[in-house]
């Protein structure tokens, strides 16, 4: 099963080994505003954070659990943040889909191509029929990126997402097939 996709701007992959110091690094660079809404992006985040994720992420792979790609320039190999299917329910073939991009590539539609990339792969590769965005109210660039993937806005989801300490609503998007022209 072919697990690269690319739009000949951006690739997205499987984690390796060798990617944790540039997830670090953009971690880092990333906290002010990315660590508003994923709580693993915090000023204490480590390599050894980095290398111990990505070390878990073939057995959760393998399992079904969640797929993570590493988004990547498709000429330079840089890495710009990470997209990924998880919460994948195999009975009703939907998957929840969530991306972040560093900060000094934010602004550029990485984040848009790499969320279609990702959609493309679990409709393809999975067989799913369903994929949810679920991103919280106050998050304008999440909810600007959701908007530009083509995904449909299907309502508020009260008090639906935990960051912290802080309960938020969010607001629910989802893409089928058809709008991706699959």
């Amino acid at each position: 099963m072919e697990a690269n996709y690319s739009d000949g701007r951006i690739l997205i992959r499987p984690y390796a080994e060798a990617d944790a110091g540039a997830l670090y690094e953009a971690a880092r660079e990333s906290v002010a505003e990315v660590g508003l809404w994923l709580p693993w992006c915090h000023e204490g985040y480590s390599r050894r954070d980095a290398a111990a994720w990505i070390a878990e992420c073939p057995a959760r792979w393998l399992r079904g659990e969640e797929h993570a790609f590493a988004i990547v320039e498709a000429g330079t190999g840089r890495y710009l943040g990470g997209v990924g299917l998880n919460a994948i329910h195999p009975l009703h073939r939907f998957a929840n889909l969530g991306y972040w991009v560093r900060t000094t590539a934010a602004g550029r539609g990485t984040a848009t191509a790499a969320a279609r990339l990702a959609a493309a792969f679990g409709f393809r590769a999975l067989g799913l029929v369903r994929v949810e965005i679920v991103v919280a109210v106050a998050n304008a660039a999440s909810l600007r990126v959701a908007e530009k993937t083509g995904a449909q806005r299907e309502g508020i989801l009260r008090r639906r997402l935990v960051c912290g300490e802080r309960v938020d609503d969010a607001v629910l998007f989802s893409l089928i097939p058809d709008d991706l022209s699959i």
